[in-house]
């Protein structure tokens, strides 16, 4: 298939946690189907992850946007991304405004679906990619139709919500943007699961065999395909390589290399979420009770605000320094006790090459769709500890669907030392029925993102429909 011309404009919204599925979805298109790139992104990446040369990928940096006067400063993260991007609608025009458009299709993340008019201004065929579940992508394009239908707030219901041909969303498990529909974030998101269909196609990072019954639904469920005319593309699992860093060895790997084959469990909530200052001591204490190595990046824990807190700083540049965090919120001795098993940090990590690790045995996560397929991927069980977001979403499909999961009973308020010991315990177990059925899964995403799989197939259709739309 001859694309070597063929260029793809991907507009990235602000985050790490954005761009790298952005990043991954750019290494895919230029390594295997031979396209040109070109990211508009507000985010700098790490140099490490850039790949490619400049002829293949291009990154136009987007300038900030000042949007202090037209949003709340207590706003979710989700709100103020969605807001970035509206800002940021002149600085995108401009910017593609100076490219050769000659065969160029546009790309929009999940939260720049707004700029599709602007494709449309420069007659370039547009496109989302939802770097998320088939699930959430039913989810947020029904959300028009259960916004008239439902009354009241969806979290009050004692019914799970219907969702036309997929797995009814429980109450317990309804998504941050929908449990306060007077919220900015919701009606963001109800704008968004509209615009969705309005595109000409969806790229979304899950495959067929993980999620074929909702995929099925997406394409031919009369009433979800009645709001989502555009096709979708499985095209995952897309997520990070490990990589050679330069320099020296990280310290959690050389920690790492001195422990038995699948016997650490690893403790990170991902680039933003926080907890309280208490929940942080009762989960220092269950690693404690349960007796299991662990290597835990700690953040500083918040007792105000929202979980999302350090969505845009990613934990870097946080006020309180590492000797500060280590001795202010961890229970008095800790350090000293679990000198002899445990590792705890404060600082960035290499996660992907941590989970690639044969001394990771066990993934505590806070199910951002990133972090879940590293994991799986790399056929690790989960405890399932979601914060924001769509995560408690995530955690259902980890645990009632995938069964690769444990999580909490308490799902919203504090979790307590010896139910932490006790999850701890169930997913570090050697023989637990959660690894064989992880390895399953890292089989399945294997096959399909090789040449000839499902995804790969998926993402040679997208490009043909491409082309032809450009012809």
């Amino acid at each position: 298939m001859e694309t070597s011309k063929l260029h793809a404009v991907i507009l990235c919204s602000p985050g790490i946690g954005h761009f790298n599925p952005i990043l991954e979805l750019t290494n895919t298109l230029i390594l295997h189907h031979g396209l040109k790139v070109t990211i508009l992104t507000a985010t700098t990446p790490p140099a490490f992850q850039l790949l490619h040369s400049p002829e293949d990928l291009n990154i136009v940096t987007l300038p900030p946007v000042d949007i202090s006067g037209v949003i709340d400063p207590n706003a979710t993260a989700m709100t103020q991304i969605a807001v970035q991007m509206r800002e940021s609608k002149s600085n995108i025009r401009l910017a593609l405004s100076k490219m050769d458009r000659t065969r160029t299709l546009f790309i929009a993340d999940l939260f720049g679906s707004e700029s599709f008019d602007l494709a449309d201004e420069f007659k370039m065929p547009k496109y989302v990619y939802v770097p998320s579940t088939a699930w959430f992508l039913s989810l947020a394009s029904y959300c028009q139709v259960l916004d008239k239908e439902v009354e009241g707030q969806f979290g009050d219901r004692t019914e799970p919500l219907r969702i036309p041909g997929c797995k009814p969303l429980k109450p317990e498990d309804t998504i941050e943007p929908m449990l306060d529909r007077h919220d900015q974030q919701y009606r963001e998101l109800v704008r968004m699961g509209i615009e969705f269909g309005q595109s000409d196609g969806i790229l979304l990072n899950t495959w067929e065999d993980l999620e074929h019954e909702t995929l099925e639904a997406l394409r031919k469920n009369e009433e979800l395909t009645s709001l989502m005319k555009a096709p979708v593309y499985a095209v995952g699992p897309l997520t990070r390589v490990p990589v050679e860093l330069t320099g020296a060895r990280d310290s959690t790997l050389t920690w790492l290399d001195k422990q038995p084959r699948e016997s650490v469990l690893y403790v990170s909530f991902g680039s933003g979420g926080t907890m309280s200052a208490d929940q942080v001591t009762e989960l220092a204490w269950g690693l404690e009770l349960s007796g299991r190595r662990f290597l835990w990046k700690v953040r500083t824990p918040v007792d105000s605000g929202h979980a999302d807190a350090a969505f845009f700083t990613g934990g870097s540049g946080e006020a309180d320094t590492a000797d500060v965090i280590l001795g202010k919120f961890l229970p008095h001795g800790f350090l000293t006790r679990t000198s002899n098993v445990g590792m705890v940090i404060t600082r960035w990590v290499p996660q992907v090459e941590i989970l690639s690790h044969p001394s990771i045995g066990g993934f505590m996560s806070h199910c951002g769709w990133n972090s879940i397929l590293e994991g799986i991927t790399k056929s690790l069980p989960m405890i399932a500890w979601p914060l924001y977001a769509e995560q408690r979403m995530n955690a259902a499909f980890l645990t009632d669907e995938a069964g690769v999961a444990v999580r909490s009973k308490e799902l919203l308020g504090l979790k307590t030392r010896d139910e932490i010991k006790n999850m701890v315990g169930s997913v570090m177990e050697e023989n637990n029925p959660m690894r064989k059925r992880a390895k399953e899964i890292q089989e399945s995403a294997m096959k399909a993102i090789e040449v000839g799989g499902s995804s790969h197939k998926a993402l040679n259709q997208f490009i043909q429909d491409c082309m032809s739309k450009l012809q």
